[in-house]
């Protein structure tokens, strides 16, 4: 067992059971998987080994019809967290995208088992299929949930509105946090992860190094006038909690004095602002997801929203610009002004071209 496996076993005591599925997980960790996917990971396939020992059912063995019941397990089960999309019942279930997250960490985990010679088939299907198409033309098969597609959500100008009121008596750490996380469109982990070497005022740029992104890609981004005089109000601040060098933004609790703010505190500094606010919806990624949107509608173009996000692909970005409507509107509105020249011709009283 490796050193990584005591931790998990700890957080996780379902893993216990299964050997293979904590050897699996531990080797990720030393091969320096992200610490959030590990989790995500850990807690899926906790959550389906615990479901086998209600059956009493052997996951080295377990077919395809269990693995089906898993799934109705995950879709028919209250979230323990009650979501913003209640079902007509007054229910909240797991979203799609949290479903679609459990089952990749069991097929991964089968995926390592048919490796090492555990099982010989792994029973959880994967990827998408053509219709009338068949797998021996090397087409692939629907994976066993539908996946769910939805825009991201952004709030309208009433909401921000009620943001902006509700971060005005906020500190100037958060106020400046609030800025930047939305003026350079930052993760969250990327937000709190700012150190002060990575500053360029002079240029107003920030550096988000690739350690700190989901991709693992490093960028550069800008910020507004607006957001560096926040910054630079802060920066003097700061002064008072350290002088060294390092975490841009610091915790000023008494119990952790200049330590890095860590992204949950920013979390749950968001979450107060927003149930302040009458938003309950905004969160974290919310700032990014705006700024996005907004890039979008100001006319940028994919491959630019793509460089500025640090996105890898470009499917990622194309979101935003759906969410933006800025190509539908572009559509209709030049539809609509060729609808608009024909009635006036046609009002007129000349025939117009075309229809002679």
């Amino acid at each position: 067992m490796t050193v990584a496996a005591a931790p998990l076993q700890e957080c996780w005591p379902a893993l216990a059971a299964m050997p293979s599925a904590l050897a699996w997980l531990s080797m990720r960790s030393d091969l320096g998987i992200a610490s959030r996917t590990l989790d995500a990971y850990a807690r899926g396939v906790s959550e389906y080994l615990a479901f086998c020992a209600a059956l009493e059912t052997d996951p080295l063995t377990a077919g395809r019809e269990h693995v089906a019941r898993f799934v109705r397990h995950l879709t028919e089960r209250p979230a323990r967290h009650p979501g913003t999309d209640p079902s007509s019942t007054g229910r909240s279930y797991l979203s799609n995208a949290t479903v679609q997250q459990r089952l990749t960490a069991v097929r991964l985990l089968y995926d390592h088992l048919v490796e090492e010679g555990l099982r010989d088939t792994n029973p959880v299907s994967r990827g998408r299929y053509a219709p009338g198409a068949s797998v021996n033309r090397g087409v692939s098969r629907r994976g066993l949930v539908p996946r769910q597609v939805r825009l991201p959500w952004i709030p309208n100008e009433a909401d921000w509105c009620a943001i902006l009121e509700a971060a005005r008596g906020e500190p100037i750490r958060n106020r400046t946090m609030l800025a930047l996380g939305y003026d350079a469109g930052l993760r969250r982990e990327e937000l709190c992860g700012l150190r002060t070497d990575d500053l360029d005022p002079g240029h107003r740029l920030l550096r988000v190094r690739a350690e700190t992104t989901k991709g693992r890609r490093e960028r550069v981004v800008p910020y507004s006038v607006a957001a560096g005089e926040l910054l630079r109000s802060y920066l003097t601040h700061r002064v008072g909690i350290s002088r060294a060098r390092g975490p841009l933004f610091l915790s000023e609790s008494r119990r952790n004095r200049a330590a890095s703010l860590t992204p949950w505190t920013w979390s749950k500094v968001v979450r107060r602002i927003a149930l302040a606010a009458g938003v309950p919806r905004f969160g974290t990624h919310t700032l990014r997801h705006l700024c996005l949107t907004d890039l979008a509608r100001a006319g940028w173009e994919l491959h630019a929203i793509a460089t500025f996000a640090g996105h890898r692909h470009p499917a990622t970005t194309l979101q935003y610009i759906h969410l933006s409507g800025r190509e539908l509107s572009d559509k209709l509105a030049r539809g609509m002004a060729q609808i608009h020249d024909w009635r006036v011709v046609m009002l007129a009283g000349a025939e117009p071209a075309g229809h002679a």
